[in-house]
Protein backbone atom coordinates (compact mmCIF):
# COMPACT_ATOMS: atom_id res chain seq x y z
CA UNK A 1 0.00 0.00 0.00
CA UNK A 2 1.84 3.23 -1.28
CA UNK A 3 2.15 5.92 1.58
CA UNK A 4 0.26 3.28 4.01
CA UNK A 5 2.21 1.19 6.81
CA UNK A 6 0.06 -0.75 8.94
CA UNK A 7 0.99 -2.60 12.01
CA UNK A 8 -1.09 -3.86 15.04
CA UNK A 9 -1.79 -3.89 18.32
CA UNK A 10 -2.81 -7.18 18.22
CA UNK A 11 -3.85 -7.38 17.22
CA UNK A 12 -3.79 -6.39 16.50
CA UNK A 13 -3.15 -3.62 18.71
CA UNK A 14 -4.21 -3.76 15.29
CA UNK A 15 -3.76 -4.04 15.50
CA UNK A 16 -2.58 -3.87 14.98
CA UNK A 17 -3.87 -4.39 16.98
CA UNK A 18 -4.24 -2.72 17.59
CA UNK A 19 -3.82 -1.55 18.37
CA UNK A 20 -6.00 -4.51 16.84
CA UNK A 21 -4.91 -4.05 17.77
CA UNK A 22 -4.19 -4.23 17.11
CA UNK A 23 -3.54 -3.07 19.26
CA UNK A 24 -2.34 -2.13 15.75
CA UNK A 25 -1.21 0.69 14.62
CA UNK A 26 -0.92 2.62 11.22
CA UNK A 27 0.91 5.82 9.81
CA UNK A 28 0.66 8.08 7.02
CA UNK A 29 3.61 10.33 7.23
CA UNK A 30 7.48 8.95 7.85
CA UNK A 31 8.81 7.98 11.41
CA UNK A 32 11.76 9.72 12.28
CA UNK A 33 15.18 7.68 11.70
CA UNK A 34 15.69 7.49 15.49
CA UNK A 35 14.61 4.77 17.59
CA UNK A 36 13.49 5.49 20.56
CA UNK A 37 12.22 2.59 21.89
CA UNK A 38 14.31 -0.42 21.74
CA UNK A 39 14.14 -1.77 25.09
CA UNK A 40 10.98 -1.53 27.56
CA UNK A 41 10.84 1.52 29.93
CA UNK A 42 10.10 1.68 33.79
CA UNK A 43 6.53 -0.11 34.12
CA UNK A 44 5.13 2.95 35.78
CA UNK A 45 5.34 4.99 32.48
CA UNK A 46 2.79 2.16 30.99
CA UNK A 47 0.68 2.65 33.33
CA UNK A 48 -2.30 5.14 33.90
CA UNK A 49 -2.25 6.79 37.53
CA UNK A 50 -5.69 7.92 37.57
CA UNK A 51 -8.02 4.36 36.74
CA UNK A 52 -11.23 6.58 36.57
CA UNK A 53 -9.43 8.05 33.43
CA UNK A 54 -8.48 5.02 31.98
CA UNK A 55 -12.01 3.78 32.09
CA UNK A 56 -13.15 6.80 30.21
CA UNK A 57 -10.74 6.52 27.77
CA UNK A 58 -11.64 3.02 27.20
CA UNK A 59 -15.15 3.45 26.45
CA UNK A 60 -13.97 6.35 23.67
CA UNK A 61 -13.54 3.15 21.71
CA UNK A 62 -16.89 2.81 20.71
CA UNK A 63 -20.07 5.03 20.46
CA UNK A 64 -22.01 5.20 23.80
CA UNK A 65 -24.14 3.41 22.85
CA UNK A 66 -21.48 0.20 22.53
CA UNK A 67 -19.29 1.06 25.03
CA UNK A 68 -21.53 1.98 27.77
CA UNK A 69 -22.76 -1.13 28.40
CA UNK A 70 -19.45 -3.04 27.97
CA UNK A 71 -17.29 -4.35 30.43
CA UNK A 72 -13.94 -2.49 30.96
CA UNK A 73 -10.55 -3.52 32.32
CA UNK A 74 -7.98 -1.27 33.31
CA UNK A 75 -4.22 -2.21 33.30
CA UNK A 76 -2.84 -2.83 36.64
CA UNK A 77 0.75 -3.68 37.96
CA UNK A 78 -0.07 -7.97 37.78
CA UNK A 79 -2.25 -7.25 34.58
CA UNK A 80 -5.85 -6.34 33.25
CA UNK A 81 -8.52 -6.11 36.12
CA UNK A 82 -12.18 -5.58 35.55
CA UNK A 83 -13.74 -2.83 36.60
CA UNK A 84 -17.28 -2.62 35.22
CA UNK A 85 -18.59 -6.46 34.50
CA UNK A 86 -21.08 -4.70 31.63
CA UNK A 87 -23.53 -6.51 30.02
CA UNK A 88 -23.44 -6.22 26.45
CA UNK A 89 -21.21 -8.72 25.39
CA UNK A 90 -18.30 -6.25 24.18
CA UNK A 91 -15.36 -5.56 26.42
CA UNK A 92 -13.33 -2.36 26.21
CA UNK A 93 -9.75 -1.67 27.60
CA UNK A 94 -6.73 0.48 26.42
CA UNK A 95 -4.01 -1.50 24.54
CA UNK A 96 0.01 -0.90 25.06
CA UNK A 97 2.81 -1.35 22.08
CA UNK A 98 3.21 -4.56 22.97
CA UNK A 99 -0.04 -5.35 21.25
CA UNK A 100 2.16 -4.97 18.05
CA UNK A 101 3.88 -7.27 16.15
CA UNK A 102 7.83 -7.59 17.16
CA UNK A 103 8.71 -5.15 14.51
CA UNK A 104 7.01 -2.66 15.04
CA UNK A 105 9.17 0.57 16.54
CA UNK A 106 6.32 1.58 18.74
CA UNK A 107 5.89 -1.86 20.84
CA UNK A 108 7.88 -0.19 23.69
CA UNK A 109 6.38 3.08 23.16
CA UNK A 110 4.98 3.94 26.83
CA UNK A 111 3.33 7.05 25.78
CA UNK A 112 1.06 4.69 22.97
CA UNK A 113 -2.81 3.94 24.29
CA UNK A 114 -5.46 2.25 21.88
CA UNK A 115 -8.82 2.36 23.10
CA UNK A 116 -10.59 -0.69 22.08
CA UNK A 117 -13.64 -2.29 22.26
CA UNK A 118 -13.22 -6.13 21.53
CA UNK A 119 -17.17 -8.33 20.84
CA UNK A 120 -17.46 -11.65 22.44
CA UNK A 121 -15.54 -13.75 19.87
CA UNK A 122 -12.88 -11.62 19.70
CA UNK A 123 -12.65 -11.39 23.58
CA UNK A 124 -12.31 -14.84 23.85
CA UNK A 125 -9.94 -15.85 21.59
CA UNK A 126 -7.64 -12.82 19.64
CA UNK A 127 -7.32 -10.79 23.10
CA UNK A 128 -6.11 -13.52 25.00
CA UNK A 129 -2.90 -13.56 22.68
CA UNK A 130 -2.84 -9.84 23.90
CA UNK A 131 -3.18 -10.87 27.92
CA UNK A 132 -0.73 -13.40 27.47
CA UNK A 133 1.63 -11.21 25.39
CA UNK A 134 0.86 -8.61 28.56
CA UNK A 135 1.99 -11.10 31.49
CA UNK A 136 4.96 -11.39 29.69
CA UNK A 137 5.67 -8.42 29.63
CA UNK A 138 4.67 -7.07 33.42
CA UNK A 139 7.45 -10.17 33.85
CA UNK A 140 10.02 -8.51 32.45
CA UNK A 141 10.46 -10.69 29.07
CA UNK A 142 12.13 -8.99 26.50
CA UNK A 143 10.77 -8.50 22.74
CA UNK A 144 12.16 -11.84 21.79
CA UNK A 145 10.73 -13.88 24.71
CA UNK A 146 7.47 -12.11 24.56
CA UNK A 147 7.11 -12.97 20.50
CA UNK A 148 8.52 -16.50 20.87
CA UNK A 149 6.49 -17.62 23.71
CA UNK A 150 3.39 -16.22 22.09
CA UNK A 151 4.35 -18.47 19.47
CA UNK A 152 4.92 -21.41 20.76
CA UNK A 153 1.64 -20.82 22.39
CA UNK A 154 -0.24 -20.74 19.39
CA UNK A 155 1.27 -23.57 18.23
CA UNK A 156 1.00 -25.84 21.07
CA UNK A 157 -2.93 -24.66 21.08
CA UNK A 158 -2.71 -23.48 24.72
CA UNK A 159 -4.44 -20.56 22.64
CA UNK A 160 -8.15 -20.48 21.49
CA UNK A 161 -8.46 -19.89 17.56
CA UNK A 162 -9.35 -17.10 16.48
CA UNK A 163 -13.33 -17.00 16.06
CA UNK A 164 -13.85 -15.48 12.27
CA UNK A 165 -16.79 -13.93 13.77
CA UNK A 166 -14.29 -11.86 16.24
CA UNK A 167 -13.74 -7.88 15.84
CA UNK A 168 -13.31 -4.48 17.49
CA UNK A 169 -14.10 -0.58 17.64
CA UNK A 170 -11.28 1.84 17.67
CA UNK A 171 -13.15 5.34 16.91
CA UNK A 172 -11.30 7.27 19.39
CA UNK A 173 -10.39 10.60 18.49
CA UNK A 174 -7.67 10.56 21.85
CA UNK A 175 -6.13 7.07 20.94
CA UNK A 176 -2.64 7.11 20.59
CA UNK A 177 -1.00 4.69 18.00
CA UNK A 178 2.56 6.55 17.83
CA UNK A 179 4.40 9.50 17.65
CA UNK A 180 4.07 9.52 13.77
CA UNK A 181 0.40 8.98 13.52
CA UNK A 182 -0.96 9.79 16.81
CA UNK A 183 -4.70 9.34 16.55
CA UNK A 184 -4.26 8.30 12.75
CA UNK A 185 -8.26 7.45 11.87
CA UNK A 186 -11.47 6.30 13.21
CA UNK A 187 -11.60 2.50 12.19
CA UNK A 188 -12.86 -0.68 13.09
CA UNK A 189 -11.12 -4.05 12.77
CA UNK A 190 -12.01 -7.75 12.00
CA UNK A 191 -9.94 -10.92 12.83
CA UNK A 192 -9.62 -13.41 10.52
CA UNK A 193 -8.13 -16.60 11.11
CA UNK A 194 -4.68 -17.32 8.78
CA UNK A 195 -3.43 -15.52 5.82
CA UNK A 196 -6.83 -14.32 4.40
CA UNK A 197 -5.99 -11.23 2.92
CA UNK A 198 -7.10 -11.55 -0.82
CA UNK A 199 -11.19 -11.53 -2.32
CA UNK A 200 -11.98 -8.58 0.32
CA UNK A 201 -11.59 -5.60 -2.04
CA UNK A 202 -8.62 -3.76 0.21
CA UNK A 203 -5.78 -2.12 -0.37
CA UNK A 204 -7.56 -1.16 -4.04
CA UNK A 205 -8.12 2.53 -4.88
CA UNK A 206 -10.75 5.04 -3.29
CA UNK A 207 -11.48 1.19 -0.82
CA UNK A 208 -12.11 1.85 2.99
CA UNK A 209 -10.67 -1.15 3.62
CA UNK A 210 -7.04 -2.21 4.12
CA UNK A 211 -5.54 -5.46 4.92
CA UNK A 212 -2.72 -7.38 6.62
CA UNK A 213 -1.40 -10.54 7.84
CA UNK A 214 0.68 -11.16 10.25
CA UNK A 215 2.51 -14.00 10.70
CA UNK A 216 3.06 -13.89 14.35
CA UNK A 217 -0.40 -14.23 15.39
CA UNK A 218 -1.73 -16.40 12.62
CA UNK A 219 -4.27 -14.17 11.79
CA UNK A 220 -5.63 -11.16 8.64
CA UNK A 221 -7.06 -7.84 10.21
CA UNK A 222 -9.29 -6.38 8.00
CA UNK A 223 -9.27 -2.48 8.24
CA UNK A 224 -12.85 -0.62 7.65
CA UNK A 225 -12.49 3.14 8.09
CA UNK A 226 -14.99 4.87 9.40
CA UNK A 227 -16.41 8.27 8.68
CA UNK A 228 -16.98 9.85 12.46
CA UNK A 229 -14.97 9.08 15.58
CA UNK A 230 -17.11 7.52 18.54
CA UNK A 231 -18.40 10.71 19.52
CA UNK A 232 -19.81 12.23 16.51
CA UNK A 233 -17.97 14.63 15.44
CA UNK A 234 -15.86 14.03 11.61
CA UNK A 235 -12.85 11.97 11.44
CA UNK A 236 -10.65 12.90 8.50
CA UNK A 237 -10.62 10.88 5.40
CA UNK A 238 -8.05 8.93 4.15
CA UNK A 239 -5.91 10.46 1.89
Amino acid sequence: MPNKTISFLGAVMVAKTFLAAAPVLAQDQARPAKAAYSAMAPLDQYLMADEKAEIALARTAAPASISGGAQVMVLRRDGYATVAKGGNGFMCLVQRGWAASSDNPDFWNPKLRAPNCFNAPATKTYVQIYFLKTKLALAGKSKTEITQTAQAALDKKELPAIDPASMAYMMSKQQYLGDGPKSWHSHMMFFLPGDVSKGWGADLPDSPVMAQNDPEERLTVLFVLAGKWSDGTPAPPMN
